[in-house]
């Protein structure tokens, strides 16, 4: 049943949505002009606002920061007070202010024109202060606000928001990033986890389980026993993978288990997987063929097992 929460709670969405259409509409050549000269930075995207413009702003930096493109926020009142001297002539700057004429603004404005650092202007008022003195004007729709009052920062923030991610993802896909640069940038928590590679979790060296195709079962006992992964590879002549030896490979050949060789009671041909791959796929490989290993193979040195993935160190990282 709809009620005046609810119906607020909808009307807000919507003219926020219909604000979003309207920016998206009206991208031009001022867009690349922008895109070019972040492009060309050696240094960094200083990114700057103040008000619910400085959060957007600090939002925006996070993202450039973290699909590739150097950037950093600083504070223009703080950078009235010694911050100016974070920026430099390699930088370029990226000023926010729906009016333009944000007072907090000036110092900041005027180091950038000072020391001929492009500037980047982002308002919707092409008369202002900051559009006067902007290298390239990325200029916001005058939609009004979603509020009742028409005066709290609510279309205007959500388009800043938006255009800032059209900034930085235009720049990530310009400079073909990818979600192993994402990773690189974002090793902790569950986003961290997820692009986890298996190279970054799998056991390698003396702690691989492996035995030779002509060895005793005694051997590949041993291996098992000692290793702790309840499996063991098998090597033929060459130091290729030709099989594993499992539990269950274990209980099919128990009885006269002692007599056989090791080629006598693995299972030929075991699935393996590429160091490079996430994590994640080997996951889903385990999860779907219901087995705890995967024994990993260099695709530098085809049929060599460099490492064995346990499903235990997935979980271990929050996968699973």
């Amino acid at each position: 049943m709809s009620t005046p929460f609810l119906d607020t709670a909808a009307r807000v969405i919507r003219t926020e949505a219909e604000a979003l259409m309207t920016l998206a509409d009206s991208l031009d050549a001022r867009f690349r002009d922008a895109i070019d000269l972040m492009k060309g930075c050696k240094g960094r995207i200083i990114v700057t606002g103040i008000g619910k413009s400085g959060h957007i702003a600090n939002k925006i930096a996070a993202t450039l920061a973290s699909t590739g493109t150097p950037a950093q926020f600083v504070h223009p009142a703080e950078a009235s007070h010694g911050d100016l001297g974070m920026i430099t002539r390699d930088d370029v700057v990226l000023a926010i202010s729906n009016s333009g004429e944000a007072p907090e603004l000036a110092n900041l404005l005027i180091y950038s024109r000072r020391y001929d650092i492009p500037l980047i202007g982002m308002t919707s008022r092409l008369g202002s202060a900051l559009a006067r003195q902007s290298d390239v004007i990325l200029q916001l729709p005058q939609t009004g606000e979603a509020c009742g009052t028409g005066v709290v920062p609510t279309n205007s923030t959500t388009m800043t928001l938006a255009l800032g991610d059209a900034l930085a993802v235009a720049l990530m896909e310009n400079r073909d990033f990818t979600a192993e640069h994402f990773r690189d940038f974002h090793p902790g928590g569950k986003l961290g986890a997820q692009l986890s590679r298996v190279a970054d979790l799998m056991h390698t060296g003396d702690a691989i389980p492996l035995v030779h195709q002509d060895a005793p079962m005694s051997d590949a006992l041993s291996q098992i026993g000692e290793k702790g992964f309840g499996v063991t590879g098998v090597t033929d002549d060459a130091g290729q993978l030709a099989g594993i030896i499992t539990n269950g490979d274990l209980s099919r050949h128990i009885e006269g288990l002692p007599t056989f060789k090791a080629r006598d009671v693995m299972t030929p041909s075991p699935i393996t997987i590429d160091p490079d791959a996430l994590a994640e796929k080997a996951v889903r490989i385990m999860n779907d063929r219901k087995i705890t290993c995967l024994l990993v193979v260099d695709p530098n040195a085809p049929g060599k097992p460099t490492g064995l993935l346990h499903i235990h160190d997935c979980l271990r990282v929050g996968l699973g």
